[in-house]
């Protein structure tokens, strides 16, 4: 039996297989509202048997999108445009999730077929941007505004506001996006954090923003799961790196977060990340070997043999995948097939095996 296809017992659910649907933003909401565009790119997955489903960053405000286009949960009217999703999802056997986050300095940007740049305040579809401390992501781009210590402290509310959200729609999995750049790993990198408060400096500091949501958010997941996901290292001199990734994970281990999903870069423009295949499953064996916490491991994983040597290996215990679900949204199907598993297939698709 392939061990890609063993499941996993989290403490309140079971993933059926270890192959994950890595959030994925598709900058095609309103107002952050889910429409059909959701349900069916999210549903795909489910349908072809992925363990979970994770829904993209999905913003905590108005201002923590990237785009105008992304999907929000800072109001109680967005959450019935999420329910036809969650409930699809499981209705196909799936665990479902949510990618809980705020864009910082990296927000109020176009839609990336559009452009990447970022809109400018005064003008249409962008706003005025925040951050740890008022430093632009690009030279050209608006300073963002310095968050107080009173907004700091609303933003841990919003991210708890959207916690309680989440779990009365029905999501198994709560993840908070602390990685590729944005609010909270703006917060922990020393690049791009230079505040000289309680909330800058030294890694305790650093890290404060990001526990305290942690701690905000805990008691509202009741029987859900809650992940983070990090960037391991800025892949930058003087930046955030693995060593302080293992620091952290062991803090968040002890409060109750059940896996970190490990991820790299996005916090300056100016990274030396050598990309290349399964770059990055490295990063996510270290942590687990040094910290025990369940590890989730993306980048570039391409192959069912070589997913599923990186679990008999032990360098992480699930595999997250973005891009090759875009190209095969029934991508665990494929793999069973190419492991020689047997997996049961819905049975509209059934006849889809003769392909094989």
């Amino acid at each position: 039996m392939s061990l890609l296809f063993s499941p996993l017992a989290l403490k309140n659910q079971t993933l059926s297989n270890r192959l994950v649907v890595s959030p994925m933003c598709q900058y095609s909401a309103v107002d952050g509202f889910a429409n059909h565009w959701h349900l069916v790119h999210l549903g795909q997955f489910a349908a072809g048997k992925a363990a979970l489903v994770i829904q993209e960053a999905t913003a905590v405000s108005p201002e923590g999108r990237i785009s105008h286009g992304d999907l929000g949960l800072w109001k109680d009217e967005q959450m019935l445009s999420f329910r036809d999703i969650v409930n699809f999802v499981h209705d196909q056997g799936s665990l479902i999730g949510i990618q809980l986050a705020h864009a910082g300095r990296k927000a109020s940007t176009d839609k990336p077929w559009i452009s990447r740049a970022q809109i400018a305040p005064d003008q249409k579809n962008g706003w005025q941007t925040v951050a740890p401390s008022p430093i632009p992501y690009h030279p050209q781009e608006t300073q963002p505004r310095m968050l107080s210590k009173s907004q700091i402290q609303e933003l841990v509310h919003a991210f708890r506001s959207a916690a309680v959200r989440a779990v009365e729609i029905g999501y198994d999995v709560i993840e908070l996006h602390a990685a590729h750049g944005y609010l909270i790993h703006q917060f922990l990198s020393p690049l791009t954090n230079q505040r000289t408060d309680e909330y800058g400096g030294s890694f305790e500091n650093r890290t404060r923003f990001l526990l305290e949501i942690i701690s905000a958010v805990l008691p509202v997941v009741e029987n859900r799961s809650l992940w983070i996901r990090i960037s391991a290292t800025d892949w930058a001199d003087g930046g955030w790196d693995v060593l302080e990734s293992i620091k952290l994970v062991e803090v968040v281990k002890t409060m109750g977060v059940e896996v970190v999903d490990v991820s790299s870069g996005g916090a300056v423009r100016h990274q030396q990340i050598m990309v290349k295949e399964n770059y990055q499953v490295p990063f996510a064996q270290r942590i687990k070997e040094e910290t025990g916490l369940l590890t989730g491991t993306v980048g570039l994983i391409k192959s069912a043999e070589v997913a599923d040597r990186i679990i008999e290996q032990k360098k992480a215990d699930i595999i997250l995948i973005g891009r090759g679900f875009l190209q095969n949204p029934h991508l665990v199907l494929q793999f069973a097939h190419d492991l020689h598993v047997d997996i049961p297939w819905l049975p509209q698709y059934v006849r889809g095996r003769e392909t094989f």
